[in-house]
């Protein structure tokens, strides 16, 4: 159980740095690289932009999920 975890836990740091990164920022980050600065001269928030922040959210609940878990694998 504790090796699945640990596992989840690399997968879910790794996504959210990638997600964090993709992120439209003040300076466009590098979501500009794949085409998002043609969407963001519309404003808004787009379709795109939502679901990367569902993406996002869900990464981090699994993160905290993880460490939860491992923490109460350690302290039994």
């Amino acid at each position: 159980m504790e090796t699945v975890l640990r596992v989840l836990l690399i997968v879910s740091s790794l996504s959210i740095m990638l997600l964090i990164l993709l992120h439209r920022g003040k300076g466009g980050g590098l979501s500009n690289l794949f085409g998002g600065g043609v969407s963001s001269s519309l404003g808004g928030s787009s379709t795109v932009e939502r679901n990367l922040d569902r993406f996002t959210i869900a990464s981090i609940i699994v993160w905290v999920v993880c460490i939860v878990g491992i923490g109460l694998l350690h302290r039994t």
